[in-house]
């Protein structure tokens, strides 16, 4: 089952997933190259992982985003997030 293998990842890549479907700028190719995750494990994922409330405002973010799927973005823009964005790099260990 796809999320016993999500379970299975080091929680620091488990936190990286997340952060990556939190992010706007962020396309689920990005994750599915890095991690395996397409975007329906990684609906799935964010779906168990995160409160209700908490996935269906991700949800109502994510959906019809054309920064999120690489095939409706711009062809100008190559990088995968904002050059000023805040970044946080420590992962909080459980």
């Amino acid at each position: 089952m796809m999320i016993d293998d999500f379970n299975e990842l080091p929680i620091h890549e488990q936190s990286r997933i997340i952060e990556m479907a939190w992010e706007d700028r962020t396309p689920f190719e990005a994750i599915k190259l890095q991690f395996g995750f397409g975007e329906k494990e990684v609906i799935q994922i964010m779906q168990h992982q995160l409160k209700l409330s908490s996935f269906r405002n991700w949800r109502a973010r994510v959906r019809g985003r054309s920064t999120k799927h690489t095939a409706f973005r711009n062809p100008n823009v190559l990088r995968g997030y904002c050059k000023t964005q805040y970044k946080i790099r420590q992962n909080k260990k459980r």
